[in-house]
């Protein structure tokens, strides 16, 4: 039942006859938790073509609605705003509605246009660390939320690895003493590589210090610095593809992927495909050196090549060094052209890539476009704020960095140490705690990354998020626990009975579950998993107050007054599960 559109003809009939056919501006919203309603119709916009004012306008549909139609059980009218109560039959008939369905909720699968997003993207010089932890957590999420509103959607990723820092982690360990591998030393490929990137940092600077305390000015230090000449050469020397020098790029690039993939299958992340920039950048190149020939681009006596977009109030932006070796854009021009020429009916590309990279992508979109590519506008920064720990910014060179694995361990152990204090493993056996440990821990993480607006910057902090109070992923899988077992305790079927006298809580359930849709649409319009994350929190607040004012296997109530109160809760953990499913957080049977 679609009251909106059933609400919005009867309305439109309604002003039909009282001033004439024509097109009204009809404007619906929720209604404000502080007046009584669900449904509120603006009346302001009426006010010209009616000659009322807008509580007369208010007064005059909401008698009308009051009286015609089954939906509406009564009204107020707050200044230009019409908020409308819908009755009884009408809620008690949507939840059977609810209820009944399987994928309440979700659209049609594939029934929209093909997408592609793309996240993580990491470059093969260090491990993934807790900005990666965002960043896949909100790919993720919005790829499921985008699947849940009917669109078929491929998860991708663009592997940098190629590139000056990916040379940096390689000279480094070229000339130590060492030469670590994982298998020699034990340590997690991924985190050895990024190990020798660190190294590099140090010998770096100092030289630099040696080279300005000599004399030397430090813009001059930079370029004539031992190992960034030697991390050049090599660099020069990989797109030359020496055999000795793409041996070891693939050697160190294998440690690190075999290190990425026990991350990721930890995270709980996947991807249909892998792009690799050592790939691309060359269908970059290709199409930059065209753009030189039909004078899309411009190349400087130097032999660099630039776009100059000044028109577009940006700047000029290098596509080309002058020693022929390409840049980050280069690839990405790449990239972009390969995805859309691999998948005929792709509509869109999202990419999740941090607010740092806004002008980049303002860049590349601008590019694409004088390229002739019409897709080019269909293109999407997903741009989402840097994380923080409460001991300040993370620094990959200097080895400050979090690192996703000890983060994830840390979390998993820290659900452990709080559970146990809180006594919730009563009935749960070694293995079945272990699982819950970590569907907590990594709940509780994902759920405290993606509950806040993409957009912002946010504060990570690892004891708020596994408190089993407040908006957080522990507390609603607590509850979600909590109603299986009422579900397990009872013996009868579920039925929803159109003559059950509805409580006041039991129809406030019944409301915000009424939401569900419309939250999914909106979270897929906006690329946010916040809105999902908040939406399931406001659900289970709202079951908790109905829990703890209503017995809900009373054997003072009749049968059929438990069953449809059986039913409320099957929906509410239902969209509970479905909900969290969408942030990649499991909910547990049993806590």
């Amino acid at each position: 039942m679609d009251v909106a559109k059933e609400l919005d003809q009867e309305v439109r009939s309604y002003l039909d006859g009282s001033a004439g056919e024509q097109s009204w501006n009809i404007q619906w919203q929720k209604t404000r938790k502080d007046f009584k309603g669900e449904m509120t119709l603006v009346t302001f916009p009426l006010t010209k073509a009616l000659k009322k004012s807008p509580e007369q306008i208010g007064e005059d549909i909401g008698q009308h609605l009051k009286e015609s139609s089954d939906i509406v059980a009564d009204y107020n009218v707050v200044k230009g705003f019409l908020n409308l109560e819908l009755s009884h039959a009408f809620w008690v008939a949507r939840l059977k509605d609810m209820h009944d369905q399987e994928r309440y909720g979700m659209a049609e699968p594939d029934s929209k246009d093909l997408l592609m997003v793309e996240y993580s993207s990491p470059n093969t010089n260090k491990p993934l660390h807790l900005g990666h932890l965002r960043n896949n957590f909100l790919g993720w999420s919005v790829s499921e939320i985008l699947k849940a509103h009917g669109h078929p959607v491929k998860k991708v990723q663009i592997i940098n690895d190629r590139g000056i820092h990916i040379c940096k982690s390689m000279y480094s360990w070229s000339v130590s003493e060492d030469k670590l591998t994982p298998e020699s030393s034990g340590i997690k490929g991924d985190l050895l590589v990024g190990k020798y990137y660190v190294d590099f940092d140090k010998k770096y600077k100092a030289e630099l210090a040696s080279l300005v305390e000599e004399g030397m000015s430090e813009e001059e230090a930079k370029k004539q610095a031992p190992s960034m000449l030697a991390v050049r050469e090599l660099l020069r020397q990989w797109e030359e593809k020496d055999p000795e020098t793409r041996a070891l790029w693939n050697r160190m690039n294998e440690w690190v992927y075999t290190g990425w993939k026990a991350t990721y299958d930890r995270m709980g992340v996947s991807f249909d495909k892998n792009y690799y920039e050592s790939e691309t950048y060359l269908l970059g190149r290709k199409v930059v050196l065209e753009g030189v020939e039909k004078g899309i681009f411009s190349q400087d006596p130097d032999g660099s090549i630039w776009v100059d977009l000044t028109d577009e109030g940006l700047d000029r932006k290098i596509l080309q060094r002058s020693d022929g070796t390409t840049v980050y854009m280069t690839q990405d021009i790449g990239t972009a052209i390969m995805r859309f020429e691999e998948n005929p009916g792709l509509a869109a590309q999202i990419y999740t890539v941090g607010n740092e990279q806004e002008y980049h992508f303002k860049v590349l979109f601008l590019i694409l476009d004088k390229l002739g590519y019409s897709w080019a506008k269909n293109c999407h920064h997903l741009s989402y704020g840097m994380v923080e720990l409460p001991q300040g910014k993370m620094k990959t060179r200097e080895g400050t960095v979090v690192d996703a694995d000890d983060l994830m361990e840390e979390m998993v152990e820290t659900a452990r140490a709080t559970t146990e204090e809180l006594g919730k493993l009563d009935g749960i056996d070694e293995d079945e705690s272990q699982d819950l440990f970590e569907s907590i821990g990594l709940g509780a993480l994902k759920y405290f990354l993606l509950k806040v607006d993409p957009r912002k910057r946010m504060m990570f902090n690892p004891e708020e998020s596994i408190d089993f109070t407040g908006n957080t992923a522990p507390f609603i899988q607590y509850t979600h626990a909590r109603i299986k077992s009422i579900l397990r305790r009872y013996k009868g079927q579920a039925a929803v009975e159109t003559g059950h006298p509805l409580h006041e809580k039991e129809r406030d359930i019944i409301v915000v579950l009424n939401g569900y849709p419309s939250i999914i649409e909106e979270a897929a319009e906006q690329y946010s998993p916040a809105l999902i994350a908040n939406y399931i929190y406001d659900l289970v607040k709202t079951f908790n107050h109905y829990y703890q004012s209503v017995p809900i296997l009373s054997d003072d109530d009749a049968p059929s007054v438990v069953q449809t109160r059986i039913a409320i809760l099957e929906t509410v953990a239902r969209v509970i599960s479905s909900g969290m499913r969408l942030l990649g957080v499991r909910v547990p049977e049993q806590m």
